[in-house]
Parts: structure tokens; C-alpha cells; sequence
């Protein structure tokens, strides 16, 4: 799944709202983030982040923060592909292992678990390339926007 095609499903969502938004995001890009799948059926987004030495953190692992912003910048995206103009209230991260500089990637896979009126509430998982969990993430979304439809 590449970028053109996330902006098609985009722009079909948003319609003429599209310019209304940064798409793709600027952090993702600074992030290098790279689209690999989505499925909306299920509500799933997979993204593959690059382990950069400028992400290493004092003790010469991946900045917890940065880890962080590799699951915002996959829950992000997936929140707009599966639902209204929403923003995060919360975001909670466990962390289970180091992001080691020897990693080339992680992979962070998302998921849509329920929308109740307004509150969607996402997961996700950051792993290795190996499939070793590295940390879990939990989101509540709101949306902003209840006009715009689902």
C-alpha cells in the first residue's frame, strides 16, 4: 500500500474538506514513515518506521517519545481513513523492550477496537522485524467533526 493510495481513500472520505488538512501529515514524513497495509474491513493500518541514530536517546536506544510518535503517526492516519475529523485525547504507551540502533525498522500495527458515539478507542503494537513486541499503545479519539458522517 503506498501513499498515493491512502490519499485516494482520503480524498474520497474528505471530499473538498482534503485541503482543509496537512495529508500526508509533516511528522510522518519527517519519520520516514513508509505505508505496507491497510484494511478497512477490519479497521487495520501497518506502518514501517526507520531506526535513526538521531532517535537515540542518552543510553543509545530509540527516545521512548519517538516510539510514541510512531504509534501517534499510525493510529493518526488509521483514525482518519476509518472514521470523521477526530483528535487524540489520550494516548498510553507500554514499553516491554529497547529499540535497539541495530534494528533497521519498526513495524507499529494499529487497530480501530470500538467506536461508541463519539470515542473511538485504538491499539496498537510496535515490533521488530522479527516480530519480537517492543511496545503497546492504547488511543481514545474523539471526534470533532459529527457532521461530516462515518
Amino acid at each position: 500500500m503506498d501513499m498515493s493510495s491512502i490519499m485516494e481513500i482520503l480524498q474520497a472520505r474528505l471530499g473538498d474538506r482534503i485541503d482543509e488538512f496537512l495529508l500526508p501529515p509533516p511528522v510522518f514524513d519527517f519519520m520516514q514513515g513508509e505505508m505496507l497495509e491497510f484494511d478497512p474491513q477490519s479497521a487495520y493500518l501497518k506502518v514501517r518506521f526507520p531506526v535513526l541514530e538521531s532517535y537515540l536517546n542518552p543510553y543509545g536506544v530509540m527516545q521512548g517519545g519517538l516510539v510514541a510518535a510512531a504509534a501517534d503517526n499510525t493510529l493518526g492516519p488509521l483514525s482518519m481513513l476509518v472514521a470523521p475529523p477526530n483528535v487524540t485525547r489520550n494516548l498510553d504507551m507500554k514499553f516491554s523492550s529497547p529499540v535497539s540502533p541495530d534494528l533497521e525498522h519498526i513495524i507499529v500495527e494499529a487497530r480501530l477496537q470500538k467506536r461508541e458515539g463519539r470515542r473511538l478507542n485504538f491499539t496498537a503494537e510496535i515490533r521488530d522485524q522479527a516480530g519480537k513486541l517492543l511496545a503497546r499503545a492504547r488511543a481514545l479519539h474523539w471526534i470533532i467533526d459529527v457532521e461530516a458522517g462515518n
